[in-house]
């Protein structure tokens, strides 16, 4: 037998087991591919589990891979009301447990189990060889601290970025103090009305983070202030006021096509407002000292800086990274900066792109000189927020047909996101030529918003700026299941117009 054909007659391994990994797994399995997925966490959606009392912005009819459902009709699953907007608990309950309980999904997946590193079988880095005629090697950790080798013919990596904080350093280093101080420290999304309200309630607590994750926390400790007494809530972000301050701290607010992201920020300018939180502005932390009373909080001398008062907790919502540590041995293309594949950097950057939308991409823009291995979902993109389900859900679809064989099915990519009512040319100053904006140069996308509502259409139509779909003719991928239990993929689409 031949090196090719033993390959492929390996799985496909999938890291992650959450809602873009599952999405995968399901792509697989409507084509009767071999794949296995492993997750670290105790079961799928571990990493959800965290965020739990967490509810999204995006409504269920965001939140559902195509194939997914077809899986799932199979069996009595009932879909959920597709305008509500789940929790985070809700998700896994309604939609990712039954999924990964799915009799083409169950026997395939693997929890408890970490992948440590990912390298080519007797190919180091350095060796060129047929790489990709060489299987994938994941070493993997299961109970305490048992190693094995498992072999792939390809790897899509869709292990997310949860595991990773930012820490609190404006230059993206831990500030002195905070290792000291970190069980003092929160970080991601806790829960302050449930398991962490013990460690809040009554104290003077200080939220470091501007995105919606911080609104998150922010509105849970508004509203157990009015049932705790003494609870303060500070809120430190690095914007300085200025010049459509609102835009860049609150959102779209009403002008977002997520009902649920804009009212997030619209709740927030209500707190803030009425005192209910404290908003310090332009702040760099520099350094936390333990005091006898609490935690010092030192602050750099910017302008228009306001100084922080000392506190009992801090709250981390600073954004995450990605784990690349167990990719060491793989031949990555990343950008410098954002840490996404550097084909897909321009599209997703926040120091380019604000609207929260992106153009259509798939296995083209995520692939990397590693033959065969792939990084989607929230990994994807790096350092870069904004993410939503739906952009991983057509990430996997367009990787799978690329891995299968489907050159056309994984060029012919179609995405139409919900806009955020905020471009990059609301949040900038003055524009110049070398400013970037949500769908090219800041006097582009200005030109455009005078003339469309460039991210200010609320239906997200075909003709709205980052709303619409790509301008060439697409055929979106539909699932049919046919008697006898074959699953078969048909084509169907039309064409939209728009300017990203």
């Amino acid at each position: 037998m031949s090196t090719r054909s033993s390959l492929s007659r390996l799985p496909v391994a999938i890291v992650g087991a959450g809602p873009v990994g599952l999405a995968a797994a399901a792509q697989l399995a409507i084509r009767n591919e071999p794949f296995v997925l492993l997750e670290a966490g105790p079961a799928a959606g571990a990493a959800v589990a965290a965020w739990g009392h967490v509810k999204v912005f995006s409504p269920w009819r965001y939140n559902i891979d195509r194939a997914a459902r077809a899986l799932l009709e199979e069996t009595t699953w009932s879909e959920p009301n597709p305008e509500a907007c789940p929790t985070g608990r809700e998700l896994i309950d309604a939609y990712l447990a039954p999924l990964a309980a799915h009799p083409a999904i169950a026997p395939h997946l693997r929890t408890g189990t970490r992948v440590v590193r990912i390298g080519r079988d007797g190919l180091d880095k350095m060796k060129n060889g047929d790489r990709a005629a060489s299987p994938f090697a994941l070493q993997i950790e299961r109970g305490e601290g048992e190693i094995d080798t498992l072999l792939a013919r390809a790897v899509i990596d869709a292990s997310g970025t949860w595991d990773i904080p930012n820490p609190l350093g404006a230059n993206g280093l831990p500030v002195p103090g905070e290792h000291a101080l970190r069980d003092r420290i929160s970080y991601g999304i806790p829960d302050v009305l449930g398991p962490a309200r013990a460690d809040v309630a009554g104290s003077r607590v200080l939220v470091v983070g501007s995105g919606h994750s911080a609104f998150n926390v922010l509105i849970d400790l508004a509203r157990l202030a009015k049932e705790a007494p003494g609870t303060e809530i500070h809120w430190a972000i690095r914007q300085r006021a200025g010049r459509a301050f609102a835009g860049q701290v609150f959102g779209g607010e009403t002008s977002d096509a997520l009902p649920e992201r804009g009212s997030l920020g619209k709740r927030i300018r209500q707190l803030t407002q009425s005192g209910q939180i404290t908003l310090h502005t332009g702040v760099r932390i520099t350094q936390l000292r333990a005091t006898e009373s609490g935690i010092a909080v030192q602050t750099s001398g910017l302008p228009l800086a306001t100084a922080l008062p000392e506190v009992d907790r801090i709250v981390t919502v600073t954004g995450f990274r990605p784990d690349l540590a167990m990719l060491r041995e793989l031949r990555l293309d990343l950008d410098p900066a954002v840490e996404s594949p550097t084909a897909l950097a321009p599209l997703i950057d926040p120091n380019l792109h604000s609207c929260g939308t992106v153009p259509p991409h798939g296995a083209e823009h995520l692939g990397h000189p590693e033959p065969n291995f792939y990084i989607a979902g929230m990994k994807s993109y790096g350092r870069a927020p904004t993410f939503l389900m739906m952009t991983g859900y057509e990430q996997v679809r367009s990787i799978v047909c690329a891995l299968t064989g489907d050159l056309e099915g994984a060029r012919n990519v179609e995405l139409t996101l919900p806009t955020t009512g905020v471009c990059s040319s609301d949040l900038a100053g003055p524009a110049t030529e070398s400013d970037a904006g949500c769908c090219g140069t800041v006097a582009e996308s200005t030109a455009i918003a005078d003339a469309t509502g460039c991210c200010d259409d609320p239906a997200g139509s075909p003709d709205s700026c980052c709303g619409g779909r790509v301008a060439t003719p697409v055929a979106s991928e539909l699932v049919q299941i046919v008697p006898g239990g074959r699953r078969e993929l048909t084509n169907a689409g039309a064409p939209g117009r728009g300017c990203c």
